[in-house]
C-alpha cells in the first residue's frame, strides 16, 4: 500500500547535477519530492524549509539538519542522510522526537579505498610533484625523492568496512600494516592490531578511516604529528575535524611530515592558502566517495529508506533508537 501523494519529501541538497533518481524513488511511491537548493545551504534556510513543506522524510546530502530542523516538522519520521557521516544531523534531537536516521554505510567502499591506496601511491611514487614539475618545464628525474611502498609500515586508524578494505589492497604491496581500532578484533591475519600512540609512532604512512565524533575531533594534533617518523605521510579520506590543519602545516614546514594527502578539509570548500603553499600536499574535493556506480547507488538506496519508513516499515540502516509512536517497526540493521 502506497502512502497518500500529499506527503511530502524534502532533498536539502545534492552534490550531483541533479535529482532525477531521488525523484524516480519518490514519485514511483506516490510521495512528493521537494528539492531544495544544490549547494548546501545555511541551517537557518534548512529550517525554513522544513517549517514551510513540513516533510515527513528528509534526504540530506551536506547540509546541516539541526535541532531546530528536525522539531520544524510535525509529521518528520526519517532523516536519510545521502551518505555515510552523521555529524551534519541532529541526532540527538532525532532520536527524542521518535525520528529515525539512517546512511548507507557501504556504498563507497571500494572507492574510498581506492582513493587512500591511490594517495599513497601518489606519494610514494612521486606522481603529482613530478606531474607539477614537468607542467613547470622542468624535466628533473635525478630530483626524484621517491620510495619503495612494500619496505614501509602503514598504519590503518579505524578498522571497520572501509578500514579492512584498505588493508586487503595495501597488503598486495607487501607493506607491513599495521591497525588501531576502538574494539580490535582478534587474530586478524597479516595486521598488527595495536594502539593509537604506538601506530603513530610505527607507521611511515597513517591513513584516517574514523567518523567524526566529540571524540575524534582533532584525533591528530601536533602531539599526534610529533609521535611519526620523520618524513612520514599522514591520508585523510574521512572527515576534516579529525586533523588540526595547523599542526599538519607547522608539521610540514618544519619537515617533520613528509607529505600530508587530504580529500577533506575542516574548512571545506575554503583550503587554507598556506595549506596550499605546501609542495608536500597532495589535495582533491571530497571526491573519494564518488564514482559513476557509487553515486547512483547512493541515491537510490537513501530515497528508498525514505520510503521504506513512510511505508511503516523499519530501515534497513538505522543509526539510531527513536523513541515515540513516530517510530515504526524496530531498530536495527538488515543484512
Amino acid at each position: 500500500m502506497r502512502p497518500p501523494s500529499t506527503v511530502t519529501v524534502l532533498l536539502t541538497d545534492y552534490a550531483w547535477p541533479d535529482d532525477t533518481v531521488e525523484r524516480s524513488v519518490i514519485e514511483e511511491a506516490g510521495l512528493t519530492l521537494v528539492t531544495g537548493p544544490a549547494e548546501p545551504a545555511s541551517a537557518e534556510v534548512i529550517e525554513g524549509l522544513v517549517a514551510e513543506h513540513r516533510p515527513a522524510g528528509i534526504l540530506t546530502c551536506w547540509a546541516p539538519v539541526s535541532a531546530a530542523a528536525v522539531a520544524a516538522s510535525p509529521e518528520l519520521r526519517i532523516v536519510a542522510r545521502l551518505g555515510v557521516g552523521l555529524d551534519n544531523i541532529a541526532m540527538d534531537t532525532a532520536t527524542e522526537r521518535g525520528v529515525w536516521v539512517t546512511n548507507v554505510p557501504d556504498y563507497c567502499v571500494e572507492e574510498v579505498s581506492d582513493h587512500a591506496v591511490g594517495m599513497v601511491l601518489a606519494w610514494t611514487r612521486g606522481l603529482a610533484v613530478c606531474d607539477r614539475e614537468v607542467r613547470a618545464g622542468r624535466w628533473d628525474p635525478a630530483g626524484a625523492r621517491l620510495r619503495r611502498l612494500s619496505t614501509l609500515t602503514c598504519g590503518v586508524v579505524g578498522y571497520g568496512r572501509i578500514g579492512r578494505a584498505t588493508v586487503r589492497k595495501l597488503g598486495a604491496f607487501g607493506c607491513r600494516i599495521l591497525a588501531h581500532d576502538p574494539h580490535p578484533p582478534q587474530d586478524v591475519p597479516g595486521v598488527e592490531m595495536v594502539g593509537l600512540d604506538e601506530l603513530l609512532r610505527r607507521s611511515d604512512v597513517v591513513i584516517l578511516h574514523v567518523p567524526l565524533t566529540r571524540d575524534t575531533h582533532h584525533v591528530v594534533g601536533a602531539e599526534q604529528l610529533a609521535l611519526m617518523p620523520p618524513g612520514g605521510l599522514l591520508v585523510n579520506v574521512s572527515r576534516g575535524g579529525l586533523v588540526d590543519t595547523d599542526a599538519v602545516v607547522k608539521a610540514l614546514d618544519s619537515g617533520h611530515l613528509g607529505g600530508a594527502a587530504f580529500d577533506v578539509l575542516e574548512t571545506e570548500p575554503h583550503v587554507p592558502a598556506e595549506l596550499l603553499a605546501q609542495p608536500g600536499a597532495i589535495l582533491t574535493p571530497h571526491v573519494a566517495f564518488s564514482s559513476d556506480a557509487s553515486v547512483t547507488e547512493l541515491r537510490r538506496r537513501a530515497a528508498e529508506e525514505v520510503v521504506r519508513v513512510l511505508r511503516g516499515e523499519a530501515p534497513d540502516h538505522a543509526r539510531n533508537s527513536p523513541r515515540g509512536a513516530a517510530a515504526a517497526g524496530g531498530p536495527g540493521e538488515r543484512r
